[in-house]
C-alpha cells in the first residue's frame, strides 16, 4: 500500500528534488505540498512548488500557501545558497496552475484529522506551518502517522551557525513547539545528510538523457555546487532534502537511535542548536528518532536511479528533418 504523504517545504534546490524524487517514488501517494518561508519568500516557494511540480508531472497536486515569517524571530532568507529565486540557475515557466485559497496549517490539520493514522508529514522547511497547526489543533499529534523532519545538528556543526542548521535556526521557536508536541518524529540531521554528496560524476551520469528534468537538475545543482564550494569546501552539493523524503519508503539507508532531543530557544550563539542528551541526564521520555548513520551510496543510486526514470519519461524528443 503506497503511503499518502504530505510535503511541507520551501523549494529551494534540494526541495525541489525531493518533489521530483516524490514523482518517481511509486511507494508514495503525494496528497498535498504546503510552501512555507526560508529559503526565500513563501509566495516564491509557493510558485516553485507549483513549477517544479509541473515539470514533474504532478499538476494535479494541490499546493498550498503557508506562513510568511517565523514565529517570533526576524525572517532570513538564503539567496546565497539557492538564489535569488530559489532555483539556482534553473528558469523554470511560471505555472498555469493556482495555489489553494486554504492556507497550508488548516489543510494539513483538515487532512490528518479526516484520515488519522493515515498521513505522514514530510516536513523539509522550517517547522513554521506545522507549529502553527499544532497550536489551532493539537489533536494532529495523535492522529498523524508519522512526521518526518529534515533540520538539525546533533553532533555536526552548523551550516548557518556554527552550532545551528538553518532550518531550525530560521524558525527555532517553531521546531520547539513540534520537537515537544508528542508527534511520532523521525529526524534526519546534518550528521548524516553531508554525507550524501551529489557530484559532479552523478550529474553528468544524468545529462547522458537529454530531458527538461535533467536540463533543470544542472541548471539547478550548478549554483549549489559552487555555493558549497565556496562556504564549505565541498566538492558537489549537499541534497539533504531527498534523503529525508527517501527514509519514508526505504528507511535502511540510515541507522537511528531513540534520543531526548530540545532546540535552543536562549538569545545568544545557542540560538537554534538542536541537541540530543544521549545520556538523557533528567530521566526524559525519549521524543524522536534520530538518523545517526547512513549509507550514502544507497541514498545515492536511488536517487539517481529514480530521476533516470523520470527523465526518460519526459526526454527531448529531436526534431527529424523529412526529406522530399
Amino acid at each position: 500500500m503506497p503511503k499518502h504523504i504530505i510535503i511541507d517545504t520551501d523549494p529551494g534546490i534540494d526541495d525541489s528534488l525531493a518533489l521530483l524524487l516524490a514523482a518517481a517514488s511509486p511507494e508514495i501517494v503525494l496528497d498535498g505540498v504546503i510552501a512555507v518561508h526560508g529559503n526565500v519568500s513563501t509566495e516564491q516557494t509557493t510558485k516553485n512548488a507549483l513549477s517544479v511540480l509541473e515539470l514533474a508531472g504532478l499538476s494535479q497536486v494541490p499546493v498550498f500557501k503557508g506562513c510568511d515569517l517565523p514565529l517570533v524571530k526576524e525572517s532570513l532568507l538564503s539567496p546565497e545558497t539557492h538564489g535569488n529565486q530559489g532555483l539556482g540557475y534553473a528558469q523554470l515557466p511560471e505555472s498555469a496552475t493556482q495555489p489553494q485559497l486554504k492556507h497550508g496549517s488548516d489543510f494539513l490539520i483538515e487532512q490528518i484529522m479526516s484520515h488519522p493514522g493515515e498521513i505522514t508529514l514530510v516536513a523539509i522547511g522550517p517547522l513554521t506551518n506545522v507549529a502553527l497547526a499544532i497550536r489551532k489543533e493539537p489533536k494532529i499529534v495523535q492522529n498523524v502517522k508519522e512526521v518526518f523532519i529534515m533540520g538539525g545538528a546533533i553532533q555536526h556543526p552548523g551550516n548557518t551557525t556554527a552550532l545551528a542548521e538553518y532550518n531550525t535556526f530560521v524558525d527555532p521557536h517553531a521546531a520547539h513547539i513540534v520537537f515537544h508536541s508528542g508527534m511520532p518524529m523521525i529526524l534526519t540531521p546534518l550528521d548524516v545528510t553531508y554525507q550524501c554528496i551529489f557530484t559532479k560524476d552523478d550529474l553528468n551520469r544524468l545529462l547522458k538523457i537529454n530531458s527538461p528534468i535533467t536540463k533543470f537538475i544542472a541548471d539547478s545543482t550548478r549554483f549549489y555546487m559552487e555555493f558549497h564550494d565556496e562556504y564549505q569546501s565541498i566538492d558537489g552539493c549537499v541534497i539533504n532534502d531527498p534523503m529525508t523524503l527517501a527514509l519514508t519508503f526505504m528507511p535502511e539507508i540510515c541507522d537511528y537511535q531513540d534520543l531526548v532531543v530540545d532546540v535552543d530557544i536562549s538569545t545568544g550563539v545557542g540560538l537554534g542548536n538542536t541537541f540530543g542528551d544521549f545520556y538523557n541526564y533528567e530521566k526524559k521520555p525519549k521524543n524522536m528518532k534520530v538518523a545517526m548513520g547512513v549509507r550514502p551510496r544507497m541514498f545515492m543510486e536511488l536517487f539517481l536511479e529514480r530521476m533516470e526514470k523520470l527523465a526518460q519519461k519526459n526526454r527531448d524528443i529531436p526534431k527529424t528533418t523529412v526529406l522530399s
